[in-house]
């Protein structure tokens, strides 16, 4: 029986996925509903992508019985309020990347994962490329030794592009871009927690950001991370760096560092088709599409909705390539590297 897919949003990525699912046999997964905010928006897309029910609200969405699991292309701010809703729906759910603003939401998602014992991804679509398992293959045969090292970058000048630099549409590199790093160095360490975090960077000042404190006394009050680097210390003197960036041009690579050799992920490290192995070049390509994509190698979506499929058919309630404690990692990281930073969100002041 198909896993029957509902979209929640109409957006680019979502235009994305479903052509990622197109490449999937149409008997393992099916889109049987899309929703947006705008009806017309949704039955637009419907229309474009030959779904057979559109809705103009998410709420119509999470009412509707011939869903198994949603995605969730929303943006940042609004993945809290529409996973709770399709959760206590009995919806599972694979919400798009960051899974939440702050750790906060993110226990909030996973309390009502666990409340209506239903599955729940944070949809890092890295974890599940044939080169990521590939990496761990061979990093649980320690071809290259005791790991050392680890550095993930990825970065592109992104400023023109409101969600990116906007504080209300969660804009900044860290959670946007910062999570791909992060998730590939817990990849490697097996989702260990570092003994020291350390950030420095700097902000785009976005707007007139001020704050009255008494009154004619003002502090400035920075806008969003533009570029970010994190060094993390784990045990055992091993060490990550993290570089993410929405201001300039970077190399968009990782490589793990061991006592016996490296491994390397040359370019687009977030969606790879490329391992070199002590220098030793694999190349794992994606198949063709039949519609043109937003993104690059956005094919590779594909491997997560294999993954959930997979996990629903299992029973499970969470997936074992991208769990729930890795998704509260990185979100702890994140703010802890915020608060260095002096970069904050209306949502963390929600008590």
């Amino acid at each position: 029986m198909a896993t029957r897919w509902g979209i929640c949003s109409a957006g680019k990525i979502s235009h994305d996925f479903l052509v990622a699912l197109r490449t999937l046999a149409p008997e393992d997964h099916e889109v049987v509903a899309v929703a947006a905010r705008e009806l017309q928006h949704a039955e637009e897309f419907a229309r474009k992508h030959k779904i057979p029910v559109a809705y103009g609200s998410y709420e119509e969405l999470a009412k509707d019985p011939n869903v198994d699991v949603v995605y969730v292309g929303t943006v940042h701010p609004h993945h809290l309020t529409s996973g709770k809703l399709f959760m206590k729906a009995k919806k599972s759910v694979l919400i798009e990347k960051p899974l939440a603003m702050n750790l906060r939401e993110v226990q909030e998602l996973l309390s009502a994962a666990r409340d209506n014992n239903v599955f729940l991804m944070e949809a890092v679509w890295t974890r599940f490329f044939p080169v990521s398992l590939e990496v761990k293959r061979r990093l649980s045969q320690g071809e290259v030794g005791e790991v050392q090292m680890v550095r993930a970058d990825l970065g592109a000048p992104l400023t023109h592009i409101p969600r990116m630099v906007e504080k209300e549409l969660g804009g900044g590199a860290l959670l946007d871009l910062g999570v791909y790093s992060l998730q590939f160095v817990l990849m490697v360490f097996n989702g260990e927690r570092p003994e020291s975090i350390q950030a420095t960077g700097h902000c785009i000042d976005t707007g007139d950001c001020f704050q009255c404190l008494p009154p004619s006394i003002y502090v400035f009050c920075p806008g969003v991370d533009g570029t970010v680097v994190l060094v993390l210390r784990f045990s055992g003197n091993r060490l990550a760096v993290c570089t993410c960036s929405i201001t300039m041009v970077m190399a968009c690579d990782a490589v793990v560092n061991g006592t016996k050799g490296s491994m390397m992920v040359p370019e687009h490290m977030w969606c790879p088709t490329t391992l070199k192995v002590n220098k030793k070049e694999m190349q794992f390509p994606l198949p063709e599409v039949s519609m043109p994509l937003n993104f690059i190698n956005s094919t590779g979506l594909r491997y997560e909705a294999e993954e959930v499929r997979r996990c629903l058919q299992e029973g499970l309630k969470e997936s074992p390539g991208m769990p729930w404690s890795h998704s509260s990692l990185i979100a702890e990281i994140i703010d802890e590297a915020r608060r260095q930073l002096g970069v904050t969100y209306d949502q963390d002041h929600i008590q």
